[in-house]
């Protein structure tokens, strides 16, 4: 194993959150590594437990909405405070861990010259000591989690009995024997529900006995123990017989099935993970330190080089049936903070956010499919809380529901109306990155684009449309309430909705008609502190103590100001970002701050921005992160999110310009970067040192871009299958 594209560790996990992970986007296992006691926690994207959530509406506020409106104009700026309908808060239904696959050696023996280990490249956890090994791996092309292991004599149960666990889980279990060795299967029901989970694991046994000792199965003087397991969600009684069949059709009959199944799994996930590759030069004897020890080492460019790779490898291997949820794919506890949800109003997007550059298409999939799947709740949300045609999003959602029903007086995420827009925004960068607009993007555009039509009623006295209510997650005006108007995030993206719909309806005239509805929206405002406002409102002043940054959308991810075209606007926004405080040291408020920051071209300030991560103990052992410093709540945020903000320092695209080097701060003054791709549609390879940089450019399309880098602005015109070689001189 190159250590570069994987980590390990010189003794077994003790916490849940040190396991190593592996994951298909649709199940993931969590590995102690312990060849004793062994735990696997199988987890599914699907798990989520019923807490009234299930049934939960949207309110129905659309005929109270003139009012407020009226009243918010009027300068009645606490208003949107009695905008409700009198709900408790209500979570979105929490994800939780399926059971433990536990293993257990009779013998106890202490474990000599153990390691275990996770390889990016194939997705194997591996623990191996004297007497023992273990391979686990989570099947991205047969959709099963598999475990390998040597070792004489274990005893095999399904175990779920894990922290956090709800009173009254109504649980069946069965062990039958089998002409490959053992079927268990594990039954949980949730509370008063009819809705239940199942387990169901085959034991194939090469050499030794197999008895039954329920709930599992023993298996005496083997060679070899295979493990194939399956989690699936269902409403009533299941039966298990066609799923047993289903993973005996994954054995081959005279061959390895272990190595069959790993070498299909990993024609797809390897060659996802190596399409882009970070190289920082980094020390080799830093490079070959366990990740425990390199992350004491928080300045070191090989623990930069490793989360890079570990962040790509967790992001792809979270995302399949759906994107990563706020804990990714993984966790050990049924007691997940913040219902281990999406959190669309900032975290989804910001863990996706290396998707289209970083080549992984697979993630953006992932995302799409939970959108599609949800369009008709965003109606439902757009109809009954406004009144409107089209499409609103919610803040959060359990994957099953897109219906908007959490929220409460400080945080009225109903009022949220720049979802939609935040959410398809990956999906538009795909498409600029493929080179084909999928109609299904055009559809979802065109929907938000009819709820602004009907939504975008009011103007000021100036005849500007006034958007209201409007809400800036999740902060609120210093001097007034949560519901305002106008506020930055929500001007970009109606402006960007409206205009990207536009751009892929041409000739029609719904886009004539979009368009000029965008002209028609007012200008962001600057303050009295030369900075970007939050609300462009006049009279609503700034808070500037907050995690969220939400009204810089507009430079980050969208192309709307930026130091190229709109130089006044970035310098305001730049001035923002210095004010900006980091409130509670959320993880992504620090890095959102550093993608913005790379956008501006401040290098140092994504240096900062990253270093309060690298040294604010941020990751567990794992290389999984937590939300706030001192390993503080099991979280994706910082995982995921860094590669994106390590792409952003190194380049940077449109559909029409090319920034190379914009932020590189002067930490890492040598490396490589390979295979990102552009918004214009090529390959890149970047390669640099202190004296000469040097980009080659494999493009797809024949299209003429803007070039910038550090010695200046020019025309570069790109061939169609002709490579394209940039000698840049000192950056």
């Amino acid at each position: 194993m190159n250590i570069v594209h994987g980590t390990w560790e010189s003794a077994p996990a003790t916490r849940w959150e040190d396991g190593f992970l592996s994951g298909n986007g649709h199940h993931g296992a969590l590995v102690f590594g312990e060849p004793n006691d062994e735990r696997v926690v199988a987890t599914h994207h699907t798990l989520v437990r019923p807490n009234g959530g299930e049934s939960a509406r949207p309110p129905r506020l659309a005929d109270r909405l003139p009012l407020l409106q009226d009243q918010l104009l009027a300068g009645e700026l606490h208003a949107a405070e009695t905008f409700t309908d009198g709900r408790d808060l209500q979570w979105v239904q929490p994800f939780h861990p399926a059971f433990q696959v536990r293993l257990r050696r009779p013998s106890g023996e202490e474990p000599r010259r153990y390691r275990r280990s996770v390889d990016f490249t194939t997705g194997v956890v591996k623990s191996v000591c004297e007497g023992w090994s273990s391979r686990v791996f989570v099947s991205r092309a047969d959709d099963v989690i598999v475990q390998h292991i040597t070792a004489a004599h274990l005893d095999i149960a399904l175990d779920h009995r894990l922290p956090g666990a709800p009173l009254g889980l109504a649980v069946g279990d069965g062990a039958v024997l089998t002409p490959e060795g053992a079927l268990l299967t594990l039954r949980v029901r949730y509370p008063g529900s009819d809705t239940a989970y199942t387990g169901v694991t085959l034991v194939v046994v090469t050499g030794g006995r197999t008895t039954l000792t329920p709930p599992g199965a023993r298996v005496a003087g083997a060679e070899s123990v295979l493990l194939l397991t399956r989690v699936l969600r269902h409403t009533g009684e299941l039966d298990t017989t066609p799923h047993a069949r289903a993973l005996r059709e994954l054995l081959p009959a005279g061959e390895d099935p272990y190595t069959l199944l790993l070498d299909r799994h990993t024609a797809l996930h390897r060659t996802a993970y190596e399409r882009v590759t970070l190289d920082l030069d980094a020390d080799p004897a830093e490079r070959a330190l366990p990740g425990s020890e390199l992350l004491e080492h928080p300045d070191s460019t090989a623990l930069l080089e490793r989360l890079f790779a570990a962040g790509r490898y967790h992001l792809l291997s979270a995302s399949g049936l759906f994107p990563p949820r706020l804990v990714g794919l993984w966790t050990g506890d049924w007691d997940t903070a913040w219902s281990g949800a999406f959190t669309n109003d900032a975290n989804l997007n910001l863990q996706t956010a290396s998707a289209a550059a970083a080549a992984l298409p697979e993630v953006t999939q992932a995302h799409a499919s939970l959108i599609e799947r949800q369009l008709p709740d965003w109606a439902e949300n757009a109809r009954a809380v406004f009144g409107a045609r089209g499409i609103v999003a919610p803040a959060h959602t359990d994957g099953e529901s897109g219906l908007t029903y959490h929220f409460n007086r400080e945080y009225p995420l109903h009022l949220w109306t720049a979802g939609a827009d935040w959410l398809l925004k990956p999906l538009v960068d795909h498409d600029e990155t493929d080179g084909a607009r999928d109609p299904r993007t055009a559809h979802a555009l065109a929907q938000v684009a009819l709820f602004y039509e009907d939504f975008l009623d009011r103007t000021d006295k100036d005849g500007r449309l006034v958007v209201l209510p409007s809400y800036s997650p999740e902060n609120r005006p210093a001097n007034a309430s949560w519901g305002a108007i106008n506020a930055a995030m929500d001007l970009s993206a109606a402006r960007h909705a409206l205009q990207t719909a536009a751009e892929y309806h041409p000739g029609t005239p719904e886009a004539d008609r979009w368009r000029a509805l965008a002209d028609r929206l007012p200008p962001h405002r600057i303050n009295a502190d030369g900075a970007l406002a939050e609300w462009a409102w006049p009279g609503l002043d700034d808070t500037y103590d907050h995690r969220h940054l939400s009204h810089l959308y507009g430079v980050w991810p969208l192309d709307e100001i930026n130091p190229y075209d709109t130089p006044d606007l970035a310098a305001a926004a730049h001035r923002a970002l210095e004010l900006r405080g980091a409130e509670n040291d959320s993880a992504h408020g620090h890095l959102h701050h550093a993608l913005v920051a790379a956008r501006l071209r401040d290098g140092e300030r994504v240096a900062h921005a990253l270093g309060q991560v690298l040294k604010g103990d941020f990751f567990h052992v794992s290389l999984m992160s937590a939300h706030y410093p001192n390993r503080d709540v099991y979280n994706a945020d910082a995982a995921h999110t860094l590669p994106a903000v390590l792409i952003e320092m190194l380049v940077q695209s449109t559909p029409d310009r090319l920034v190379l080097l914009p932020a590189l701060p002067k930490a890492y003054p040598k490396g490589q970067l390979l295979g990102v791709r552009t918004r214009f549609g090529a390959e890149l390879d970047l390669t640099w040192n202190p004296q000469e940089a040097t980009a080659v450019l494999r493009p797809t399309r024949t299209h003429r871009v803007e070039l910038r880098t550090s010695s200046g602005t020019r025309p570069l015109d790109l061939v169609a299958g002709e490579d394209h070689v940039l000698a840049l001189g000192a950056w």
